[in-house]
């Protein structure tokens, strides 16, 4: 099933749809406000994008510095190179300490790699913490957003999830009493919990430590509560100095929800006395992505969700239609990346309108590389036949001024003649249906100029 078809069922229903497009919308005013309000936000994009480029162009000395700097920080460094690897690594570390019970905050690394399942299937019991990620965990779901994993639900969806799984009054749907609920049915599993699993928002190389950035404090409580702290990292988390990371936090919050900065900005350097720290370090493609210099630019994501709120093809078919970890414009060009044939659909769930790249905190030309990705699957033959050939028709029919001409006149002369329930069939021209098409003009705008040059 493609991007199309599966967008087709969230569009299927409207009031959705809209409010949907509405509520992203919204975030994205917000982020616009945000960025108004700090002068040099340009230039900090500007030095963002520096610093990444320069630390994906020295990853390997970065990567060995951070870990050197960790183990001497006390911290047990893993490597591993693929999803499968990340889970066993993971797995290992809870048996060893005999832990039945984790918590877990936002990762989409942890998602990317199925983490949740592998550990339920080996009798571990995983908890996510993060109050959108738990609301579609008790819903058996995938996040439809980097940042708003929930945003597909409305009140109601969510009230009955309570209902079902926490024991709320049936027809409950007051944000204060369910954040209440949840509130409570979550403290217990940080008190219980034996281990805590965690993302990384940036590791800093020179001082080997973590940084993870939260608004609701859930990743400090499970790691301060559990005696093992796991913090899953992708190699791309990277930046080289303390100093950076002032140019990345100024610009992750405004991007993705149009706060300053969020609410909790963690450092984790070091175990507490008495406790383990793990950092798993993950590959899963990414240095394939890096060795792609068409696609190298896309692992300067931090994960903000900006692009997200700002496309129009995402705002309106939801996250789920992209059946990716990563959902939306960036995801469009990861997602090929890791199986270019299940994720081929995704690089034209695009209008290339480029809005998704004006708003990039670290600048990614993430059009460019969507229209890229379209002629890559196309030489692959990864595209369905019947997109490829008419794309080979129309590029001949339109780099062909006499065939365009001819096809111009026809159409112009020719539509006046088509009956009325034709030209505004539903399924023909879906755009007409609601609208009146405009008389066709008596020349092409080639023929107007060439007789304005005569004259």
């Amino acid at each position: 099933m493609n991007h199309a078809t599966r967008a087709a069922k969230f569009i299927g229903d409207a009031d959705r749809t809209t409010w949907h497009d509405e509520t992203l919308w919204f975030v994205r005013t917000k982020r616009d406000k945000a960025v108004y309000a700090v002068p040099e936000f340009q230039d900090l994009r500007e030095l963002a994008s520096q610093i990444k480029n320069h630390t994906l162009s020295k990853l390997d000395f970065y990567l060995e510095q951070f870990e050197e700097q960790a183990k001497r920080n006390g911290v047990h460094v893993h490597w591993a190179a693929d999803a499968d690897e990340h889970n066993a690594i993971i797995l290992d570390i809870i048996r060893q300490h005999n832990a039945t019970r984790i918590v877990k905050s936002k990762s989409m690394l942890t998602e990317e790699c199925h983490l949740n399942p592998h550990l339920i299937a080996n009798g571990i019991e995983v908890v996510d913490t993060d109050l959108g990620e738990r609301i579609i965990q008790l819903r058996d779901e995938a996040p439809s957003h980097l940042v708003l994993p929930a945003i597909h639900l409305k009140k109601e969806d969510v009230g009955e999830t309570f209902f079902q799984h926490l024991g709320t009054a049936k027809g409950e749907v007051d944000p204060q009493v369910l954040t209440e609920a949840a509130r409570q049915h979550l403290r217990a599993r940080f008190l219980a919990a034996e281990v805590a699993i965690s993302g990384v928002n940036f590791a800093v190389a020179e001082t080997g430590g973590i940084v993870i950035c939260t608004n609701e404090g859930n990743a400090d409580l499970g790691v301060n509560l559990a005696h093992v702290h796991i913090g899953a990292m992708g190699i791309e988390k990277l930046i080289p100095r303390l100093s950076d990371l002032s140019v990345f936090t100024r610009l992750l919050a405004r991007s993705a929800t149009g706060q300053p900065v969020t609410t909790y900005t963690s450092h984790y350097t070091k175990p507490a006395d008495g406790k383990e720290m793990h950092i798993v370090i993950v590959d899963n493609g990414r240095t394939k992505q890096l060795g792609r210099p068409d696609f190298r630019a896309s692992l300067k994501c931090i994960r903000c969700g900006a692009c997200m709120n700002t496309c129009p093809v995402y705002r309106r078919s939801g996250g789920h239609s992209y059946d990716a970890t990563v959902p939306g414009p960036i995801g469009s060009i990861l997602s090929p990346n890791i199986d270019m044939k299940k994720h081929s659909s995704l690089p034209f769930a695009s209008t290339l309108c480029g809005s998704c790249s004006d708003v990039c905190p670290v600048k990614i030309d993430i059009h460019t590389q969507l229209y890229k990705w379209r002629q890559v699957l196309a030489e692959a033959n990864e595209i369905p036949a019947s997109k490829k050939w008419s794309m080979k028709l129309m590029g001949r029919f339109l780099t062909s001024p006499r065939a365009l001409g001819i096809g111009g006149k026809l159409a112009r002369h020719g539509i006046k003649f088509l009956p009325y329930s034709l030209t505004h069939a539903r399924h023909f021209n879906v755009w007409a249906v609601a609208r009146e098409l405009p008389e066709p003009p008596k020349q092409s705008f080639h023929e107007w100029y060439q007789q304005q040059e005569v004259k």
